[in-house]
């Protein structure tokens, strides 16, 4: 019986150093250097920040892909991960409002955190908000726009560059490629818009305020910048009116949110409904098709075409 025991020991002791090794194989960058950790909220933060690190940093997504962010709070363990990170990167204080209060709860002497649309001039709620009497503050939805979201880019690029100098290069070689596919994006979409012969669109979920400025379209609200929030009887007989005058054929809604109050719009005014999505994260179909940011934005303007031609 111990002739048995000693190999198994000896066995069980080689396989746990080897997962050992792998393990910290997968926190070292091909220099051999310990791999910068990255923590990022919601899905347009991941990308970003994934595109600009590439194999040099560990790029973790702390909101699930499919869960709707704008009513998601931190556990614990979530909280635990922001902590262990060396770099926290997040869209907007008016977006994850819960940043403010897990910052001042840990210890954070050592992390830096990285607010990506800072520098950028965001919009008050009513202007991105047609015909809507109530406003949250600040709209925080820039990514949507691929000129602003090359400014979140370089936001992220110039902290993860400052926390990892040693990748400077790479990272620098990295934002600038993803820059080049973003002006593409804005080139394809100025191309399309310009071309338009309608210039409005109606959504449930006010996110597409900075898409709609940046190419001289008007986006129309059904509801605010929560997805959650349902018009009032007063302002969806209001939308009613205005939508039938100006013969609108598509209402559009998002994936990860209830679709009944664009449902009951469109129904009213014998429209279709379409999904334009926010990218407030991947659904599940979305990523078996192996779509990314660049790829639902083109979806977008595919689906934008259903109003503006």
């Amino acid at each position: 019986m111990k002739r048995l025991l000693v190999p198994l020991v000896i066995f069980l002791l080689i396989v746990s150093g080897c997962s050992n090794t792998a393990s910290t194989k997968s926190d070292k960058a091909s220099d051999g250097s310990k791999k910068l950790q990255i923590v990022t909220t919601f899905y347009p933060m991941y990308y970003f920040s994934k595109k600009v690190a590439g194999d040099a940093a560990n790029v973790e997504l702390l909101i699930p892909n499919g869960v709707e962010p704008h009513d998601w709070e931190p556990t614990a363990k979530d909280m635990a991960k922001i902590q262990d990170a060396d770099v926290f990167i997040y869209n907007s204080r008016y977006f994850e409002l819960w940043t403010e209060k897990v910052l001042k709860s840990i210890n954070d002497s050592n992390l830096q955190v990285v607010e990506a649309s800072n520098g950028i001039k965001l919009m008050n709620a009513l202007e991105s908000e047609e015909g809507n009497e109530h406003t949250t503050g600040k709209d925080p939805h820039v990514w949507l726009s691929p000129v602003l979201a090359q400014q979140e880019v370089n936001t992220i690029a110039k902290a993860i560059e400052q926390a990892d100098s040693r990748h400077k290069d790479q990272y620098q070689r990295n934002a600038t490629a993803l820059n080049s596919e973003l002006a593409d994006l804005d080139s394809l979409y100025k191309q399309t818009i310009d071309k338009a012969t309608k210039k409005e669109f109606v959504t449930q979920h006010a996110a597409f305020g900075y898409l709609a400025k940046q190419y001289g379209l008007t986006q129309i609200p059904i509801a605010g910048l929560s997805p959650d929030v349902e018009p009032t009887l007063g302002k969806l007989t209001e939308l009613t009116e205005l939508t039938k005058k100006k013969n609108t054929k598509v209402v559009y809604f998002e994936e990860m949110a209830s679709s009944k109050v664009a449902e009951t719009l469109a129904k009213e005014i014998g429209a279709k409904t379409e999904v334009l999505n926010p990218l407030e994260g991947l659904t599940k179909e979305e990523q078996q098709q192996g779509l990314d940011f660049i790829g639902v934005m083109k979806k977008n303007l595919d689906a934008l075409k259903l109003s503006i031609f």
